[in-house]
């Protein structure tokens, strides 16, 4: 059994989800679904999914034709119940199979912001083990998404409400808990906003990556 990890596109990547499961020896797979890389088409052998991130919008679909398939996809891994992960992009595609609605927030959320555990995360596996109940993340996002009939909200924003969902075995974050200062240097290259993104991480790195190995363990444990 293994990981099952979905890239949109090539500057998206697991970063330290990928660093978790390599140091606990969980084996995982890679599908570059903008190299033209399949969904498989049997699931038996996949023992949870990540869905990462990418610029594009839901239904996108005529730009990105591997996004119907992977809307289908995460229908049935969910219908299996097997545990499902998705970050950013990949919470609004949960969002969207689980039959709510995504759209455009009410503004854009570019940077490191503070998100609260609702009643609920706060009891949930995924947050259980933190000894805070309100995070430091990184956003990246233009969209946003109701949360899906059956669905259990777990963490909000300021900006924008809807941060962090759960439906059945299927986790969606709006935020990104995956990024190090590596990544962010890359997605920022050239923008003057890096250094102070890249040196805020520097500064709360040791409750970031704490709070970060935590919810790893809640999901893959």
């Amino acid at each position: 059994m293994k990981v099952l990890i979905i890239k949109h596109v090539e500057n998206e990547g697991s970063v330290t989800i990928g660093e978790y499961l390599k140091k606990n020896k969980i084996e995982a797979k890679t599908i570059e679904l903008w190299r033209g890389e399949e969904l498989p088409a049997d699931l038996s052998d996949i023992s949870s999914v990540v869905c990462l991130g990418g610029p594009m919008n839901v239904y996108d679909e005529d730009k990105h034709p591997f996004l119907k398939k992977e809307d289908v996809f995460i229908k049935e891994a969910m219908k299996k119940g097997i545990p499902f992960f998705g970050v950013c992009l990949g919470a609004q595609l949960l969002a969207k199979a689980a039959g709510a609605k995504v759209y455009k927030a009410a503004e854009e959320e570019i940077g490191w912001s503070k998100i609260k555990l609702t009643d609920e995360g706060r009891k949930d596996k995924m947050f259980s083990g933190l000894d805070t109940n309100v995070l430091d993340v990184f956003q990246w996002h233009g969209d946003t998404f109701d949360i899906p009939k059956g669905g259990i909200l777990l963490a909000e924003g300021d900006k924008v409400k809807n941060q962090a969902f759960r439906i059945g075995n299927a986790y969606g974050f709006q935020f990104h808990i995956e990024v190090d200062e590596e990544k962010l240097a890359e997605w920022f290259a050239g923008d003057p906003r890096k250094e102070g993104f890249v040196d805020y991480l520097r500064n709360i790195k040791a409750d970031y990556s704490t709070n970060a190995e935590r919810m790893f363990e809640g999901l893959f444990c």
